[in-house]
């Protein structure tokens, strides 16, 4: 029987799978990318984002290039009806309301970011300290949470204004004392599952630092939650801007809750200064809720298509 030569190499060669030269065609996609692609598939994020895009650029744009004064009295032009030349009207004092409408914008967009970044970073770094270190330091940061959560925000918002007077950074610092504690909260419960995965032992393990694995390792993973916290804190900031100034108890200076206590007071006679900053304020905040969830969504993992 004559024996057959076998080449070894084509005995072991694997042909080409048609999926794995299908994965290797296909571009490496960063994860910013991913997150981005996913973001803005969706037709009302874009919708949504030009909608808040603009409301910004009118808030900062407007007053600055408005030839129409908003100080002082201007006679002849008090109470005025909306016109070509008075797009809403002027109020009382005189002043375009169209141009003070804006202007009132930059004020709430102030106190709602401001006050935002500034409880978030706080209920982060709080919250995460508590879940990764546990024990007493855990039962010390969680009982403060407690009785600040426990104490009427009005009183805490009574106390600051009786202290620092009224000013806009009086609601700044009355808004972050009581809005980082949910934030918290949920910072720590997502600590405290995320301190026994295997990676965040390993690091123990090789000696990594503790403020490593914290920012490095733990709070990263805390992302999901920490921007939907922070979406949620923008506008109930503004709008807790806007409760106060409506009540008497803001800043003073011109801001949508501001306008619309003013417009309560001329409902019937003048509508437009009632009902024009309300659709804005509603609108921001809608805006910024809604893009705030869709960034939820397309830094889950979980989520992904």
């Amino acid at each position: 029987m004559q024996s057959e030569n076998v080449n070894i190499d084509e005995l072991f060669r694997s042909e080409p799978c048609a999926d794995d030269e299908q994965i290797s065609n296909q571009p490496h996609i960063s994860y910013s990318a991913e997150v981005a692609r996913r973001f803005w598939r969706t037709p009302s994020v874009i919708v949504f984002s030009i909608l808040l895009a603009l409301i910004i650029a009118c808030c900062f744009l407007v007053p600055a290039f408005s030839p129409r004064p908003i100080t002082g009295i201007v006679d002849e032009a008090i109470n005025h009806k909306p016109s070509a030349e008075y797009w809403l009207g002027a109020d009382k004092f005189g002043h375009d309301f169209f141009t003070k409408m804006w202007k009132g914008g930059q004020t709430s967009f102030k106190v709602g970011f401001v006050s935002a970044v500034l409880q978030t970073l706080i209920g982060v770094i709080v919250g995460a300290i508590s879940g990764y270190a546990g024990g007493k330091v855990d039962q010390f940061l969680m009982r403060t949470v407690d009785v600040f959560i426990s104490i009427p925000y009005m009183v805490i918002v009574l106390v600051v204004r009786l202290i620092m007077g009224s000013s806009i950074y009086t609601i700044i610092f009355a808004l972050v004392v009581t809005g980082w504690l949910n934030t918290a909260r949920l910072v720590r419960g997502q600590i405290l599952q995320l301190k026994t995965e295997d990676y965040v032992l390993a690091a123990q393990s090789t000696g990594v630092s503790t403020a490593s694995i914290l920012f490095r390792h733990l709070i990263p993973n805390t992302l999901g939650v920490v921007i939907v916290s922070f979406t949620l804190a923008i506008p109930q900031a503004m709008f807790s801007e806007a409760f106060l100034s409506f009540i008497g108890m803001g800043s003073g200076d011109v801001s949508w809750g501001s306008l619309i206590r003013t417009g309560m007071e001329v409902r019937f006679r003048h509508p437009w200064q009632l009902i024009a900053p309300s659709i804005v304020l509603a609108l921001t905040m809608l805006c910024i809720q809604l893009l705030g969830d869709s960034l939820r969504d397309a830094l889950d993992p979980k989520l992904r298509k």
